[in-house]
């Protein structure tokens, strides 16, 4: 039943419900609110760093990192712990947006964004670059990469506190880190390892206001990911338009091609296209 050309309140719910029951932590939307959870955040730092005495004092997601005289970038996850050090958590599904110069942009911005005019050099503070990619971005067959600076001469460490770390999800050994990836894949939390991150996963899905909330933040994603793309259509020429829109849906939303396309309101008889050109890219 429509009312005033817009789908019925329940039947408007019943899509986001449905979105919102297949997205992981893989997926950026459902992602960035299970990392509004310091103890969650806590938990994923201890387990990647081998830290168990981590202690996370605050948390920002989505924090845009400000460059006056070049790109800035917003950065998924933000976080410090008690002894002042600094973290950065990032989680990609596409590997063009996990590249090695990526990660020293990130890093580079975390230090531009911490010290205050004047400031002393030395008061830059233990920081770490983490990249948690689908695939292995690498493609050294590791489940994990430290990244260090060091002297070449003598092989010895540079120390300038700075770390990259890049994490491979797609490898779910029988290891603590290996079970934590498992966990990112879940769709339920009755399928999760780490009770912590379950705990948060069943009250963004299973309690009404956490339904509620994931539900408005989803809608707002599709409608944000439809405008774009019909503005991208216009814009670019229909079709590198439209490609553009279903990324975006994909990408956020964690949707599947024929979802991001049903989404966008893409006819039948034009979707066969669309899969050509998004597998040619």
């Amino acid at each position: 039943m429509m009312t005033d050309g817009r789908e019925s309140l329940d039947a408007h719910y019943q899509r986001y419900r449905q979105i919102l029951s297949d997205l992981t932590m893989m997926s950026d939307a459902f992602m960035r609110n299970v990392f509004k959870s310091a103890a969650c955040v806590e938990y994923i730092l201890q387990i990647i760093l081998g830290k168990k005495d981590i202690r996370v004092t605050d948390v920002t997601v989505q924090q845009d990192n400000k460059n006056l005289h070049g790109r800035s970038a917003v950065l998924d996850c933000v976080a410090h712990d008690e002894d002042s050090s600094l973290f950065d958590v990032e989680v990609q599904q596409d590997s063009d947006g996990a590249s090695p110069v990526r990660a020293r942009y990130h890093s580079g911005l975390l230090d531009m964004n911490t010290l205050n005019p004047g400031e002393n050099f030395d008061k830059l503070p233990e920081s770490y670059t983490i990249f948690i990619t689908q695939d292995d971005v690498l493609q050294e067959g590791r489940p994990i990469y430290h990244i260090e600076r060091t002297i070449t001469e003598s092989g010895q460490p540079f120390r300038d506190r700075s770390h990259i770390i890049y994490v491979t999800a797609s490898m779910q050994e029988d290891t603590e880190l290996g079970r934590l990836m498992h966990d990112f894949h879940c769709k339920n939390a009755d399928d999760m390892y780490s009770e912590v991150l379950a705990e948060r996963v069943r009250t963004l899905k299973e309690t009404p206001k956490g339904v509620d909330s994931m539900c408005r933040e989803l809608e707002q994603l599709y409608l944000d990911g439809k405008n774009e793309g019909i503005a991208k259509g216009r814009a670019e020429g229909r079709a590198e338009g439209i490609v553009s829109g279903i990324r975006s849906l994909m990408a956020t939303l964690g949707l599947s091609i024929e979802a991001a396309m049903g989404a966008l309101e893409i006819p039948e008889n034009e979707r066969g296209m669309y899969r050509e050109l998004l597998a040619k890219q």
